[in-house]
């Protein structure tokens, strides 16, 4: 009983000394923003992606576009639904005139805009079988 006591004292006067710390929560908070300090970020380096969900399909004859939206930050990103060919874009806007447009192949996404307050839309562009098209996604 002598040993577990002097165990827990030890515990507790390293804790005290700040020589032992528990994770803070800023360190998992940095990796998260909220709204207009989500504009140009990638999604998959913060927390926004966990929550994510789909809020609105593209509207083109290939539905190719998906609008995602996370609650906890607020803020909005396209992905593609398809496998867009090498070469393809997608341009995510707001109504608060903020625009960013990712290039890529695949099923891949863009970096973010705020939808906080604002209304947020997502264009997919990619040549296939020698023409242009295009597939946007409704305001959310």
């Amino acid at each position: 009983m002598k040993h577990r006591t002097a165990v827990l004292l030890s515990a507790g006067a390293l804790l005290a000394g700040g020589l032992v710390t528990a994770p803070s929560a800023s360190a998992s908070a940095a990796t998260s923003c909220l709204g207009s300090s989500c504009n140009g970020r990638n999604p998959a380096h913060t927390t926004c992606a966990n929550d994510a969900r789909t809020v609105a399909e593209g509207s083109g004859p290939i539905t190719a576009m998906e609008l995602r939206y996370s609650p906890s930050c607020r803020a909005a990103w396209g992905r593609f639904r398809i496998s867009a060919p090498s070469g393809s874009r997608i341009e995510v806007r707001n109504s608060q005139g903020k625009q960013y447009t990712t290039y890529g192949s695949g099923h891949f996404y863009s970096v973010m805009v705020n939808d906080k307050n604002v209304k947020a839309w997502a264009c997919g562009m990619w040549r296939s079988d020698g023409s242009d098209s295009v597939d946007c996604t409704h305001r959310y």
